[in-house]
């Protein structure tokens, strides 16, 4: 889908709140939806928790992109508007070594089993993927057993840098946030526990019938848009 580019006077500035595992898509189509439409785009980009805890408390944009693990409290809350949520894009969460170890083995819940449980630390995020870990720990019974391997990311740092610097053996995050780390391979989580997140755009509800804001909704479902969010290691809604 094209956007006509827009007169001056019809021009708008737009507020957009993301969360970090669509940062790097954002950046190839915030730009082009600029140029396309005339409009602008002020970009707050954050960790999932703590955006959805500024905007629970009165924090004020026109569309929240990100996970229904926070989109849909947000709704019944009435801090975004409700039923105004458009799927965008289907998310996994993988894990993150180093490209110079080993792959290991991790195609049965057993064999990841072993390979958590002999790794010296790990790392996971307090979003959509570190919530969908978690529960992968519980599932195999060793959730306390990691918790003394934990290895915290310093604020807004994506987890495979905490791999890359020694700190941990394996991280876990979403792919679209593993693959802008260099020197990191991607391993698959066996198939019994690979669970998409859903991602979508949700208005706010000052901007529920915001034409602009509307657009660039219809915007990151376009062709185009799909074909960034394939490479920046999204599948389409």
């Amino acid at each position: 889908m094209s956007v006509s580019p827009s007169g001056a006077a019809q021009a708008a500035e737009l507020s957009v709140i993301c969360t970090v595992s669509m940062k790097e898509a954002l950046h190839d189509l915030a730009p082009a939806f600029e140029q396309a439409s005339g409009h602008k785009l002020n970009m707050i980009y954050g960790s999932g928790p703590d955006l959805s805890k500024r905007i629970a408390a009165g924090m004020q944009a026109d569309i929240f992109l990100g996970p229904d693990d926070f989109s849909q409290p947000l709704m019944k809350q009435g801090a975004l508007a409700a039923g105004s949520r458009v799927a965008l894009a289907l998310s996994r969460t993988a894990l993150g070594l180093r490209a110079t170890e080993p792959t290991p083995d991790v195609t049965t819940p057993e064999k990841l089993k072993a390979v958590l449980l002999a790794a010296k630390g790990i790392s996971y995020s307090g979003g959509a993927s570190g919530i969908q870990f978690v529960q992968i720990l519980e599932k195999l019974g060793i959730a306390e057993a990691m918790k003394a391997k934990f290895v915290a990311a310093k604020p807004g740092e994506l987890i495979g840098r905490v791999v890359m610097r020694n700190e941990a053996d394996i991280g876990a995050q979403q792919i679209s946030e593993l693959l802008p780390v260099e020197g990191i391979q991607i391993v698959d989580l066996p198939k019994e526990f690979q669970q998409n997140i859903v991602y979508g755009a949700t208005s706010f509800p000052r901007a529920l019938q915001s034409a602009p804001a509307q657009a660039f909704i219809q915007f990151l479902r376009s062709e185009p848009a799909k074909a960034v969010l394939r490479k920046k290691g999204l599948d389409p809604a």
